[in-house]
């Protein structure tokens, strides 16, 4: 699936459409350049789950864990691993199994150890963007690419997949 997002308020409203279909144990892969929206996306996620704390990228934490109305939101951060193995210490797929969501920013490098996920690529469109907004804040729109790997996103595929166009 192909998305556009005019700012980054629409794409976290398209990472809210999905939050809505969330369920513990889930894990969503989130990549995409350095300022491609992979924060924010997470953002959105967090917002709908409620949240209620700021979400900020995890980058030297490697993870933050977020209390939500339904389940805990374990967000990480990749992007400083120097070893394959030191994925194995975060126990990613564990968290998600017995707590909560994963979300993973920079995540492509471990996916094909999660198992089932969802993956969301994120990349900068400057011809997406909402050249009317108001002030002189850059373009921000965002070209959102999803897929799922894996049966447990096969029964809810179609219906993510239309509430995240709709939020468009």
């Amino acid at each position: 699936m192909l998305l556009q997002a005019r700012s980054i308020a629409d794409t976290r409203a398209i990472a809210a459409a999905l939050a809505a279909w969330l369920r513990s144990g889930d894990i969503v892969v989130l990549s995409g350049e350095m300022g491609a929206g992979k924060t924010a996306f997470a953002q959105g996620v967090g917002t709908a789950l409620g949240v209620d704390q700021p979400l900020t990228s995890p980058t030297f934490t490697l993870v933050n864990s977020y209390g939500c109305d339904r389940f805990t939101l374990h967000h990480a951060d990749l992007y400083r691993l120097e070893r394959t193995t030191e994925l194995a210490d975060l126990a990613l797929a564990e968290l998600a199994e017995f707590s909560g969501v994963v979300l993973i920013e920079w995540g492509e490098v471990a996916a094909d150890a999660l198992g089932d996920h969802l993956w969301v690529h994120l990349e900068i469109d400057d011809e997406a963007a909402d050249l009317d907004a108001p002030g002189d804040a850059p373009p921000e729109g965002r070209t959102i690419e999803c897929g799922a790997v894996g049966d447990r996103w096969v029964g809810r595929w179609d219906r993510v997949r239309a509430a995240m166009e709709a939020a468009c």
